[in-house]
């Protein structure tokens, strides 16, 4: 294992809750290197999910099927932990899937060692409260914002620092899914956004 991936890994950690040497070395075993190829699914739905995912380079993304359609609903990108949390939570199989839409990069473990180390120290009891925390809030701005704003509105979000990646890296026809519209949908809301610019 890359001692600059794992100290990737351990930054992203250390966001969350700073662990001493000790408490990140009772992880460290448990790490392995995982590549994807573009197109190759990460997490299937139906499929039960064991791991989680620390992507050290690549793009990919998290979308429900629904009568056969698509619904695109997160994206990742380099130092995202990745992971079906619901399924590795109660056991039961997914009802995502993940998918790498570039060539992906990946550090590896298994949720049940994460389990582990919450009862083995106070610190990754801590990270794994503060991570619960991340995705509630992550869940209720995405629900709040499909509930509430306009499509354009949402759109205009993506435009913000901390979401532009997803305007510079993800494909146009993939963001109109994410936004829950057609490409022309989109193609229109862009070019109304660029003539108030010129105005």
């Amino acid at each position: 294992m890359d001692v600059n991936h794992m100290a990737r890994l351990r930054n992203a950690i250390s966001q969350l809750a700073q662990l001493t040497n000790q408490d990140w070395e009772l992880l460290v075993p448990h790490l392995t290197y995982r590549h994807l190829v573009k197109g190759e699914c990460w997490i299937a739905e139906g499929k039960k999910e064991q791991q989680i995912g620390f992507v050290l380079s690549g793009n990919m993304r998290h979308y429900y099927t629904k009568d056969g359609e698509e619904k695109t609903t997160y994206f990742y990108f380099e130092n995202h932990l990745v992971s079906s949390y619901f399924s590795a939570l109660n056991g039961q199989p997914s009802q995502l899937t993940i998918e790498a839409l570039t060539e992906c990069q990946l550090i590896i473990f298994p949720y049940k060692v994460l389990l582990s180390l919450y009862d083995r120290s106070h610190l990754w009891e801590r990270f794994g409260r503060k991570l619960a925390e991340y995705l509630v809030l992550g869940l209720e701005e995405r629900m709040a914002g499909l509930l509430i704003l306009t499509p354009e509105e949402r759109y205009l979000q993506l435009l913000q620092e901390t979401k532009k990646k997803i305007i510079e890296r993800i494909p146009q026809h993939l963001i109109a899914n994410y936004l829950g519209i057609t490409p022309v949908s989109l193609s229109r809301i862009r070019s109304r956004i660029s003539s108030r610019k010129i105005i």
